[in-house]
């Protein structure tokens, strides 16, 4: 990996002190006018040359034209703010910061997904920025607004079981989702068992999804790229929001350290669900479940050229019951609790080298615990015993990454970077301690903790050819160090558009991806119990290529439509042994696996409306997931549990006025696969034994559900406030939860009704 790296650096080095032409820069950072907060994807144009550019992450910009060309119009466009434009000299580099104010026009709202620029101009494909106004104006389950659950309505992106938020993306398994906050990896997205996630939708300002077409600054999992940045917060002023809810309130607060120099945010979300249940729990047992988020940053302007960022995300879901009894001079109690949760922490500083190099230098620290414990004790005629028990896994890193933007030239933009990340994994490990009458004894079951490094670099190169094709052209180079074992790769990415007319194009992509750390579940919905593990000298990365063709379509009254087709293999997929789980300690991990191979392969329609009194988008995905083990189903290819032939979904935003609007949203989706008894017989020690039919041979009832909501809006004295009211499944399909077979009968279990919603939100 050194030897790549240095090849990696000395290239971009050589880029630096290259320049095919003379040329004026104009470059800076784009704003909030009211609030200061950065914008990112906001898109520079020059219409007269036809240059443009978009803002980074960080909301800095650089475009470049010839010398000598004579002034030129600059323009600056945000969806949701009023265009900004100007009249610039070109006698010499310009640093312009460009400040944008929101626009109060119905026409320009949008409430539906969409890119920052025309869908056909893109290089990126199979890509999706879901702005945080779109996951608030859609229907929510229980009345709580949910990212992950918004992307669910995505083509290519399927839901677990009823009700939850994992994702499944082209075929892919949850672990294969690279899921980022402010950079930084969250390994378990999930609240309530995984019918909430951990985002709180106050607290975050920009999403964006990408399915395929991976640039090469992304590495490290299969199928998606789930980017998220959280708010910054207001440069000028102290303001706020938030929400109370059926099972949850929170809380966002924002505003000035040091007034147009440095901001704060912070964010708290809480459940009252263990309040809820505690009168209806009566006698000394008592127990309840509850989960939480708190998300915080600050950020700072240490120059010109310098900023500085700071931010970290804390979450918990905690499950208790306790017990106590006593009679005649004897007792016992009981205490058992299941607890897990995220913590990330991160600094990021940036600087401005030139108008064309900006850099970023992140640290962060990530944390996933979970953590099963049991405790009883007992006085029996004076004789006192005890027993604690605890069953612990997680995963937490601590990393480094650099990464560049050099604005070359009005046809090059070249991004490299590297980075290292240093994993400690905790496969499962049970300690118990016992005391009976003073006689104490300590017993640990479980594996060794595991250490790894992971390093990556890469460089990529967003490159006009010619006035119709433009290309993203790519190189990723990866590392993993395991014991005694080093993997390594080369991940090539290349994405390809080409400009069939001002409002229509053919795009393609191909890229390669390798995944060195692997998620062991054997449930259905996404429990906390679900293992992280690495590649091991038994177990090799996984890796997949993915091939995508489509072609992608603006309509002149703002509808967007793409059409998309893909293939993807995955090599060096794992599953659990039949039979095996996490819960016996005592065999190594590596040994309760099979590895195998998977294969999808689809298409996917989209559809968007972005603009008007009613916005909407619509999404049709036709798509084939199987599996392959040798080990498993007698060596014969079968269907993954979430292949779905058919997945439509529907929503739409109508704003009947300031004061008034109407959403709704309908989903449909082809039956999960899994695997039926088909018969059973006695055998030779007299026990029964089942036997199964093909693996995941049988389809489930088809899924389908309609949301809607009403939201009524009142501008008040001290800022705006809002009642939402709202219908989950509203004409109460009774969707499959699991089958199970019952004296020769199969019996489904439906989980949600039609489930009714009041919410009040506030912002000041």
């Amino acid at each position: 990996m050194t030897k790549t790296t240095v090849a990696t650096l000395t290239l971009l080095l050589g880029l630096l002190h290259f320049a095919s032409a003379q040329h004026i820069t104009y470059s800076g950072y784009i704003s909030d006018k009211k609030s200061g907060e950065r914008l990112i994807g906001a898109v520079v144009y020059i219409p007269q040359l036809q240059a443009g550019a978009a803002s980074n992450t960080f909301g800095f910009y650089s475009v470049s034209i010839p010398a000598g060309t004579d002034s030129v119009e600059l323009k600056v466009s945000y969806v949701g703010y009023t265009t900004w434009s100007e009249k610039v000299s070109t006698a010499q580099n310009l640093s312009l910061n460009i400040e944008l104010a929101e626009t109060k026009e119905l026409n320009e709202v949008v409430v539906t997904s969409a890119r920052k620029d025309a869908i056909q101009e893109n290089t990126q494909m199979s890509a999706i920025d879901l702005p945080v106004q779109t996951i608030k104006s859609l229907p929510a389950f229980m009345g709580e607004p949910d990212i992950m659950k918004a992307i669910q309505l995505l083509p290519g992106v399927q839901g677990g079981n009823e009700g939850t938020s994992g994702l499944y993306v082209r075929g892919g398994s949850p672990d294969q989702n690279l899921i980022l906050l402010d950079g930084v990896p969250v390994y378990n997205a999930s609240h309530l068992f995984g019918f909430f996630s951990v985002f709180n939708a106050d607290a975050i300002s920009n999403v964006e999804v990408i399915k395929g077409g991976f640039p090469a600054r992304y590495g490290g999992r299969l199928s998606s790229v789930i980017d998220i940045n959280m708010k910054e917060g207001d440069k000028n002023q102290i303001h706020g929001e938030g929400g109370i809810g059926i099972i949850a309130s929170r809380l966002t607060l924002e505003g000035p350290i040091k007034k147009s120099k440095s901001s704060f945010m912070v964010s708290g979300r809480r459940t009252y669900i263990d309040a809820l249940i505690a009168p209806f729990i009566h006698g000394d047992t008592k127990g309840g479940y509850y989960f939480y988020d708190l998300n915080g940053k600050a950020n700072f302007t240490l120059g010109k050229k310098d900023h500085l960022y700071i931010s970290g995300y804390f979450g918990s879901d905690k499950f208790y019951i306790s017990d106590k009894s006593s009679d005649l001079g004897n007792s016992s109690t009981f205490k058992s609790s299941i607890q897990w949760g995220n913590i990330t922490a991160v600094a990021r500083w940036n600087h401005e080298f030139g108008p064309r190099l900006f850099g970023n230098l992140t640290t962060y620290y990530s944390k996933y615990k979970f953590q099963v414990s049991e405790e009883n004790s007992s006085t029996d005629n004076g004789i006192t015993s005890s027993f604690l028990s605890k069953y612990n896994s997680g995963i937490y890193d601590i990393a480094a990454k650099y990464d560049l933007d050099y604005y070359l030239n009005p046809r090059n933009t070249i991004r490299a970077g590297i980075g290292v990340i240093a994993h400690t994994y905790t496969p499962g490990a049970q300690t118990s301690k016992e005391n009976n009458n003073g006689v104490s004894k300590d017993t640990t079951l479980g594996q060794k903790i595991i250490y790894s490094t992971e390093t990556d670099a890469y460089i990529e190169d967003d490159i006009r050819l010619s006035s119709l094709l433009k290309a993203n052209i790519g190189l990723h180079l990866g590392g993993f160090k395991v014991r005694d074992k080093f993997y390594n790769s080369v991940q090539p990415r290349v994405a390809l558009r080409y400009l069939i007319n001002e409002r229509m194009s053919a795009k393609a992509s191909y890229v390669q991806m390798n995944q060195y750390i692997n998620l062991l579940s054997n449930s259905s919905i996404g429990l906390p119990t679900d293992l992280w593990v690495p590649s091991t000298d038994k177990i090799a990365p996984q890796l997949s290529r993915q091939g995508a063709a489509g072609i992608a379509y603006t309509y002149p009254k703002g509808y967007e439509v793409s059409l998309e087709g893909y293939y993807k293999t995955m090599d060096n997929v794992i599953e659990y042994k039949e039979g095996a789980s996490f819960f016996n300690s005592t065999t190594n991990w590596e040994d309760k696996v099979e590895v195998g191979k998977g294969r999808s392969y689809g298409a996917e329609l989209f559809v968007q409306k972005k603009k008007g009194k009613f916005t909407g988008l619509f999404g049709y995905t036709l798509s084939w997931s199987n599996r392959t083990f040798a080990n498993l189903n007698n060596g014969q290819t079968f269907p993954y549990k979430y292949d779905r032939r058919h997945d439509i979904k529907m929503a739409g935003v109508y704003k009947l006025s300031d004061r008034i609007e109407l959403s709704a949203e309908w989903v449909y989706g082809t039956g999960n696969s899994m695997t039926l008894p088909v018969g059973y017989y006695v055998g030779p020690d007299g026990n029964e034994v089942t036997i199964y039919g093909n693996k995941n041979g049988y389809t489930m009832p088809a899924y389908h559900r309609a949301d809607v909501s009403i939201r009524f809006t009142k501008e008040k004295r001290w800022g705006t406030r809002s009642w939402i009211l709202g219908a989950y499944n509203v004409y109460n399909r009774q969707n499959p939860f699991f089958i199970y077979e019952d004296a020769g009968v199969y019996k489904q279990v439906s989980l949600f009704p039609l489930i009714p919603s009041l919410s009040y939100q506030f912002k000041f």
